[in-house]
């Protein structure tokens, strides 16, 4: 008869109280469990599948859409990467879905990127706002920031438009290996540098 062999865990109640050995247990963990984001975060992106919101193709058409646009004008791997997940947070965040995308991903893109993310909700309003009775020109309180002409372009080029529903997009299987890649190893975080 096998014995169901226990997983070492820390022993500390209280963090106050743990040692270097609990902190060792703990990233021996979250080494294999971060390296797991990536299929974690493509799965999450997955359940937008289906979802279409009354739009004219389903969230997960769209987000491959705005990849597929970014991907074939050459952009590098990274901004393909924030077109691909820039509407990863519609799920949890209906109400702030682009901070949440962008939380996700600022330990692993760029300043540049991050800010487009973070504030293309607001931009990309500028094709739409007023129908709901929204001030389509609310980006520019941004006016003048060195990432509004990014934004605008990311907004204009690659997200506005991909709601094609004859539009041929490439499989999601295309873009895996560019987010493994992308988000193997943090550019910024407090943890940078650590083993997990």
């Amino acid at each position: 008869m096998d014995k169901k062999v226990e997983k070492q865990r820390a022993s500390y109640r209280t963090m106050a109280e743990s040692t270097k050995e609990d902190w060792e247990i703990i990233g021996n963990y979250a080494t294999g469990f971060n390296a797991d984001l990536p299929n974690r975060i493509l799965d999450h992106l997955k359940m937008l599948s289906g979802d279409h919101g009354g739009f004219a193709v389903d969230r997960l058409e769209h987000s491959l859409q705005t990849a597929t646009r970014a991907y074939k004008d050459n952009r590098d791997e990274e901004y393909v990467v924030c077109a691909l997940l820039h509407d990863m947070g519609d799920i949890l965040g209906s109400y702030n879905h682009a901070e949440i995308g962008a939380a996700i991903l600022k330990p692993f893109v760029s300043e540049q990127n991050h800010w487009m993310l973070n504030h293309h909700g607001i931009f990309q309003g500028y094709y739409f706002f007023e129908h709901l009775g929204l001030d389509k020109d609310m980006r520019e309180q941004f006016r003048g920031h060195e990432h509004f002409e990014y934004t605008a372009q990311f907004c204009h080029l690659y997200d506005q438009c991909a709601f094609d529903k004859d539009y041929e997009s490439m499989p999601l299987e295309a873009f895996e290996p560019m987010v493994q890649k992308v988000l193997a190893k943090p550019k910024a975080s407090i943890y940078k540098g650590r083993n997990y």
